[in-house]
């Protein structure tokens, strides 16, 4: 709003200026005239050099004194300023209330009264101006007001900005959600909002005045300590530590604690500003994830990646200090059937049970961890000779002796173990595992149920091992693999029935390898799956192409075996079905063989799917009989087509009344099971009447044949029955 210039006299203002001019006041007297020449000196003196403005304004109102402040507040030269009525200078809220108070001033002479209004500039500023009028009297008894007065527009716009800070700080702390705090320079408490006392469980009153060893953690006093000297004598940067809290209940709780100091406009540290945040739940679910990431959720052991790390600085350890370290492979043996005869969830407690047995012989500075699956690896850290680790596995082994019971359910399990000895001149441990491993295979293939201790010689035959692998691999595809097959006779009138598929493979480098070398091989990788498939495919085919022979009614079967793995396979079935449709085979004429070993290892798998195959016609016999833990009910259940007679009761290595007594046992019982049974391995005249006269229907071995190619089966099949040499 700009001073009011040349206007009618309409609004509130005039009727105040009005009332200030109609006021019981002497007549007005020109300005400055009518101050005595004293008086006028004195006030210009005073008002020349005060750094305040003065104006002097008679009972009109009209500005009859100006001092340069007063001049330069409003933009007015004197010559200006002179003569104007201050009312016009005045902001219109102000108007009423200021007119007023000048009308009473003038009524009461010598009276003074203090005020703060607000001006119009000539530019149109709206100015705060702090004023104390003053009612004087001239010698001449001229009456007027001496207003003396500060500038105060930027005074009050910091002031009402500090307020608004404060306001805001005010609300920021009390209603923080965080806990917060404020400290002097004693780290004595001075303020605390609701946040904090519920974190800590102390009231305000409880609160205030005291430091925070009160709620502080005994054993963390002397971090709040540190981080306060460093505060108050250092450059008193903003500081942030972790530290615990006792509450008032007694509950231990985990803080990170924010610290900065509030200063004053020189930078000088006035008091603490301490935001603190409760992690206790933050560092427990942490806590939990990192053990998750480093346990076995199942067992609660170490996993393989702590294990590893354990490893690693046992390795560093043994190279630095000298000592010997172990590192001991468990694997359970036959767990699998375990899972297959009672489910997952018991084969799963039982994981658990047996964790907890090998905890119990475990030394407190050792690692044991579940490796995977079935299998628990043990650092022995610290040894000083190789008998200790033998003694460490031997322990591992005693502790399993006992049966498990689990969910009312007995059950015994047994283990094998390698064992991996280094010290400090082995400079690698990243395939102390992988040498473990390959300790583990030959203590199974020893027998199971003990430990081994790993050799170089090891090493060099699992390297020998995987390269067999990898050219068996390639023999798949490069024609080195072959089907043989070993005619099965008719022993009452010994003539070819069916014939055996068995797999040949002839090396390039290595000549003719047997199966009992590379079957085992294909059987630790996936390539039996792949031999499985080539030799049914293979046999199937080569027996659709079979004739009857010399005037019998049908043509031969042919019988492949299934490995473990083989029978394990989900798709086995449908693969079967396909072979026959490719091939045109008659699923009688196909007959497949398990072992016995097999049969009674998977017996849920195995019922399951001889069920199947029984449906479409194919038969089934059960291989290697009585070389296995034979039961009789599961037997019954399976009902085979054909027991074979394994051949170390036809041909033993030695004769004996009690092996002939064991051969005619096994014959009745196939008869009296209504099985035709099948003799391995003949290989005398001999063998073949004492077979004879047992009533043994089949028999195989070299004294009719070897096995031969595919090529060569329609010429045996030509042969006249008993035309052997």
């Amino acid at each position: 709003m700009t001073p009011r210039k040349e206007k009618k006299s309409t609004s509130n203002e005039d009727e105040a200026a009005s009332k200030l001019s109609d006021s019981e006041s002497p007549a007005p007297v020109d300005a400055p005239v009518a101050l005595s020449r004293e008086r006028f000196a004195a006030l210009e003196k005073a008002g020349q050099h005060s750094s305040d403005l003065m104006i002097v304004i008679n009972g009109e109102g009209t500005v009859i004194y100006a001092n340069p402040v007063a001049l330069q507040t409003f933009g007015k030269s004197l010559e200006e300023g002179i003569g104007l009525n201050a009312l016009d200078y005045l902001h219109p809220d102000d108007l009423e209330r200021v007119s007023t108070r000048f009308i009473d001033l003038l009524a009461n002479p010598g009276s003074s009264v203090s005020d703060t209004v607000k001006s119009v500039t000539e530019s149109g500023e709206i100015r705060e101006i702090e004023i104390v009028s003053t009612n004087w009297l001239d010698n001449d008894d001229v009456q007027g007001i001496i207003i003396n007065g500060r500038d105060v527009t930027e005074h009050n716009q910091y002031v009402a900005q500090l307020r608004a800070h404060e306001e805001r700080f005010r609300l920021a702390f009390e209603d923080n959600m965080a806990p917060m705090i404020c400290t002097d320079l004693d780290d004595a408490i001075i303020a605390a909002n609701n946040a904090f006392c519920q974190m800590v469980g102390f009231t305000k009153d409880e609160l205030l005045g005291h430091d925070s060893k009160m709620f502080t953690f005994p054993e963390d006093v002397g971090i709040t300590e540190e981080s306060h000297r460093r505060a108050t004598t250092g450059d008193g940067v903003p500081a942030r530590y972790t530290k615990r809290y006792l509450r008032k209940d007694g509950r231990i709780i985990y803080v990170e604690v924010s610290r900065s100091p509030a200063r004053d406009a020189r930078g000088k540290t006035l008091y603490f500003v301490i935001s603190e945040r409760d992690i206790t739940e933050e560092r427990a679910l942490t806590a939990r994830l990192s053990h998750q990431a480093l346990h076995d959720p199942l067992t609660g052991l170490a996993n393989r990646a702590l294990f590893l790390d354990r490893l690693a600085q046992a390795h560093s350890r043994v190279v630095r200090q000298g000592g010997m370290g172990a590192v001991l492979l468990l694997d359970l043996d036959d767990f699998k059937g375990v899972n297959d005869s009672h489910g997952h969830l018991i084969g799963d407690q039982l994981l658990v049970s047996i964790a907890r047995r090998l905890e119990q012989v475990s030394r407190s500075s050792d690692t044991l961890c579940r490796f995977g699956g079935d299998e628990f690896l043990y650092l022995a850290d610290g040894l000083t000779s190789p008998e200790e680790a033998e003694q460490m596995a031997a322990r591992l082994l005693e502790t399993l002796a006992e049966p498990f019971s689990v969910a009312g359910i007995h059950i015994g399990q047994h283990a094998s173990i390698g064992v991996v000895l280094w010290d400090a001149s082995r400079l690698d441990y990243t395939e102390i595992v992988q040498d473990a491993d390959v300790a583990l295979y030959e203590a199974k293939r020893q027998g199971k149920g003990h430990h081994v201790v790993f050799t170089t010689g090891m090493h060099q035959q699992a390297v020998s091992h995987f390269a067999m692998v990898q050219d068996l691999r390639r023999a798949l595809t490069s024609g080195e693999i072959t089907m043989h097959y070993q005619p099965i006779v008719d022993l009452t009138v010994t003539g070819v029935v069916g014939f055996e598929a068995l797999m040949r493979w002839q090396h390039p480098e290595r000549g003719w390898v047997p199966p009992n070398v590379f079957i085992p091989l294909a059987e630790k990788s996936d390539l039996i799956l792949e031999l499985g498939a080539f030799a049914l495919n293979g046999a199937v085919i080569a027996a659709s192409s079979w004739k009857p022979a010399n005037g019998e009614k049908s043509a031969p079967y042919v019988t492949v075996n299934l490995s473990a793995h083989q029978f394990g396979d989900p798709g086995l079935v449908a693969m079967i079905e396909k072979a026959l449709d490719l091939s045109g085979l008659e699923p009688d004429r196909l007959i497949i063989e398990i072992t016995e070993s097999v049969t009674l290892l998977y017996i849920s798998e195995t019922l399951s799917v001889m069920e199947e195959l029984n449906r479409l016609g194919i038969g089934f016999a059960l291989d290697d009989f009585g070389t296995g833990y034979s039961s009789l009910s599961y037997l019954a259940l399976m009902r085979p087509r054909i027991i074979k007679i394994d051949q170390s009761f036809v041909s033993p290595v030695q004769e004996s009344v009690r092996n002939d007594t064991l051969l005619e046992a096994i014959v009745s019982l196939g008869h009296n099971l209504d099985m035709t049974m099948l003799a391995e391995g003949i290989e005398t005249k001999a063998q073949l009447q004492r077979l004879q006269g047992l009533g043994c229907e089949l028999g195989q071995g070299y004294l009719f044949s070897r096995a031969i190619p595919a090529i060569e089966v329609p010429a045996m099949l030509a042969k006249l029955p008993g035309s052997w040499k």
